[in-house]
Order: structure tokens, then C-alpha cells, then sequence
């Protein structure tokens, strides 16, 4: 399933609300969220530490991967702006990119710079040149602070561990010299988690990214415990398994036991699912409408699946 047919599955689902009100989604939302979520404000969010700083954020953020790919006609970037800013008055605070994701790293850092936000987001980055050595690494490093319209990032991560030994010394000298506050490494691929379960026993990070959905559970078996074991952060991309997820649901109702946990849509089921896992810190879904943007960050408010409801979850969509 392509990127475009993920948001026309989810879209379908949603319904066709119209504008940047309510409309039908306030209807789903329970009335005290939709009044908070329509003022903008960021009660109530969940939010789970980095334990190497103890540093808070909520457990839903913003992936920018081919969303926020767009080019410098104001008329593109409108709706893109609209998020940020509703997404930094509504409590959020994680906001991830790359340079391998096009133009999003130059329209994040330009919004974020208009928006006057910088103080209230947690900037996410990569770097993937390393592959092709340390110094085209570092040129990689210092045009994506650049194009960010920054000094420094909160977490710059070793993107599909591409030159992972020798970037990751790379970033710890950032670190110390406060270019970079967190140093993490991502993968959305299963055939790199053996490489990641190296890298994660070897090095001292903060942070990890990895893809995980209620239908992709491989990293619950080595690489959500060790991130725990290890006292690192984990980010999560891909929470909607790549689109396979609103597919599975169908047009079916979100059933009664689920709503007793605060869950009114399926992208709040999917996302409470990977959320209320214990390792998780944070899930980072493409988000580029206002819509999409209420319906996630819904599921950072309200109680969190236990253990039981997590089962019964997967058994839920295992069952089709």
C-alpha cells in the first residue's frame, strides 16, 4: 500500500468533514476533549520521560516523511503551517524529519522560524551520509541545522544505521559541544534489527526508532525490552504498519470495550495500542491535516490500554 492510499483509507474512514472545524470528527471526540481540542489547549496530554535526561514529552508527535514534502508556494505550505501551530498550542511537542525526505527539513525549519515555536518543539533529525564517510557526515549534519533555521536539535539519530560506528562517535562530540542534546539511531526495517540490537548493546543512546504497529509486533521481542534494559527512548514510526492497519479495520464500528479506554476512532486505537506499551516514548505519525491532527493526538489524552486490553487488541484485529 503507497503512502497515498494510507490517507485515502484513512480519510474514508474519517469521513468527510469539512474545513478546519470540528465537523464530524468533534462529533466522535468525547465533548470535553473536542471543546479542549477546538481551544487548542494541551490538557490532560501523556507524556513519558527520555530516561537519559528525564526530559518529558507526549507520546504522539509528528513524522514529516513525504507530508511535509512540499515546495515554497505558501498555498502548499498553508495547511502544513496550520498544524505546527495548532500542534505546538495543543501541548505537542515532537516534531521528526530528515534530509532524505526531501524538502521537509527546509519547510519544518521555515514554518517553525514564522510560527515562532522553536522553544515549545522537540526537533528530530538524521543523518545518513555517513555511510560515504565522517566528513560527508558532518556536511550532512551541519546543512540540516541549516535548513532547520537552528543552532542545535534535541536528537539527532543515525538514520538506518548507515555509518552507525563511526557517526555515532561523531555525534557524541556534538553532544559535548551542545550541537545536539539527544544522539539516537532509527531503523523501519526488519532485516537491519539484528544490526540494531549491536548497536544498542555497544553505544549509549538515548534514543532509538524503530517501526512498530499493533499488526508489525516483531520489536516487542528483542528490541522494545532491551531499549528498557538499556535506558534508551523509543520512538515509533510507522504506527499505522504502513497503512495495513485501516485496512484491517475496515468501515466497522470501534467497539464498545475500546471506548472505555477513551478510544473514539481506529487511529486512536492503533495508536493507544503502540503508546501504552511500557517502553514506548513516543509514536510519530505523518500528519499534515488539522483533522489528522485532532484524531492523533486524541489518543495521547485520557486512560491507556493495560496489559489485558493490549491483548485483546491484537487478538482483535489478528481475528480480521
Amino acid at each position: 500500500m503507497t503512502g497515498d492510499d494510507t490517507l485515502l483509507t484513512r480519510r474514508a474512514l474519517l469521513g468527510a468533514s469539512a474545513g478546519l472545524g470540528l465537523g464530524l470528527l468533534g462529533a466522535t471526540l468525547p465533548i470535553g476533549w473536542a471543546r479542549a481540542v477546538a481551544a487548542g489547549s494541551s490538557a490532560a496530554l501523556v507524556t513519558r520521560p527520555i530516561p537519559s535526561s528525564g526530559e518529558h514529552v507526549p507520546v504522539v508527535g509528528i513524522g514529516t516523511a513525504r507530508r511535509f514534502d512540499v515546495g515554497s508556494d505558501a498555498m502548499q505550505r498553508q495547511p502544513l503551517r496550520e498544524v505546527l501551530d495548532a500542534f505546538a498550542r495543543m501541548g505537542g511537542r515532537v516534531v521528526d524529519t530528515a534530509p532524505s525526505y526531501g524538502n521537509a527539513e527546509s519547510v519544518v525549519g521555515d514554518l517553525v522560524d514564522e510560527l515562532g515555536v522553536r522553544g515549545k518543539l522537540f526537533l528530530a533529525t538524521k543523518v545518513d551520509a555517513g555511510r560515504e564517510g565522517r566528513d560527508a557526515g558532518v556536511a550532512q549534519m551541519h546543512a540540516s541545522l541549516e535548513r532547520l533555521r537552528v543552532d542545535s536539535v534535541d536528537l539527532m539519530q543515525v538514520h538506518n544505521l548507515m555509518g552507525a560506528e563511526e557517526m555515532l562517535a561523531v555525534l557524541s562530540e556534538w553532544k559535548e559541544a551542545g550541537r545536539v542534546r539527544h544522539v539516537g539511531i532509527s531503523t523501519s526495517f526488519k532485516n537491519q534489527y539484528d544490526d540494531l540490537v549491536r548497536v544498542m548493546r555497544r553505544n549509549p543512546l538515548d534514543v532509538i526508532q524503530v517501526d512498530y504497529a499493533i499488526d508489525n509486533r516483531e520489536a516487542e521481542q528483542r528490541i522494545l525490552p532491551l531499549a528498557q534494559d538499556r535506558g534508551m527512548a523509543v520512538m515509533v514510526n510507522l504506527p499505522f504498519g504502513r497503512g495495513r492497519v485501516f485496512q484491517a479495520f475496515g468501515d466497522r464500528p470501534v467497539p464498545d470495550w475500546a471506548r472505555a479506554w477513551d478510544i473514539d476512532s481506529w487511529a486512536q486505537f492503533a495508536l493507544k495500542f503502540v503508546v501504552s506499551h511500557p517502553a514506548v516514548t513516543c509514536a510519530i505519525p505523518g500528519t499534515a491535516t488539522m483533522r489528522y491532527l485532532r484524531d492523533n493526538l486524541a489518543a495521547a489524552r485520557g486512560r491507556m490500554p493495560d496489559a489485558a486490553t493490549r491483548a485483546r487488541m491484537a487478538a482483535f484485529i489478528e481475528a480480521g
